[in-house]
């Protein structure tokens, strides 16, 4: 899937998808290979909420909107700042509502959402080995019950989740523009 219908490239990314899916890891290489600043979405839960899904218990749409709207100021704040550099944010954003949210939030600058596709098994998978998240692998299956898939929005990339690393912030600069020298560059400092 991909929805490219933009007049300009976003400054904003919000790398997108169900728990598991690699939005952390995607949203570091993508900031740094992009020269943007990076914000983890998880960081601006609630102590409540993070209490919550620690407990193996789902958030609710009233649990999601404070931090929905914290998410939303902070995507404000960084247009207000100009154009001079870009936003990378995770954020799960698994309802259409959530992303037209932060769409909002964004003022007049372009959104861009890179959605991580994965299936039920492999992310289970991926979050029972996590070590140190607060997310409960119990709340899986909720977050895929939740999804809403952006199939057909506007300024949506669509990548397998499985794909290497690499790949899928080349295709993410691909979908940018960005030029294929500068973005290798940058990711061949972060290779193992």
């Amino acid at each position: 899937m991909d929805s490219a219908n933009q007049t300009t490239p976003p400054r904003t990314l919000i790398v997108m998808g169900v728990s598991g899916c690699g939005k952390s890891s995607v949203a570091q290489q993508l900031a740094a290979s992009l020269g943007w600043a990076l914000h983890e979405g998880d960081a601006y839960h609630s102590e409540a909420s993070i209490a919550k899904m620690r407990a193996g218990v789902p958030l609710t749409d009233e649990d999601r909107a404070d931090w929905l709207a914290r998410l939303a100021r902070l995507l404000a704040e960084a247009a207000t700042a100009g154009p001079a550099q870009g936003v990378v944010l995770t954020c799960s954003a698994l309802k259409r509502k959530y992303r037209d949210q932060l769409r909002a939030g964004s003022g007049q600058g372009a959104v861009g959402f890179v959605f991580l596709d994965l299936d039920y098994d492999t992310a289970l998978q991926r979050v029972q080995e996590r070590a140190g998240h607060f997310f409960s692998p119990e709340l899986v299956a909720n977050q895929f019950a939740t999804l809403e898939r952006p199939d057909g929005e506007s300024c949506v990339l669509g990548v397998d989740a499985t794909l290497p690393l690499a790949d899928i912030v080349g295709r993410v600069n691909a979908w940018l523009a960005v030029p294929p020298r500068a973005a290798a560059a940058s990711l061949s400092s972060s290779q193992p």
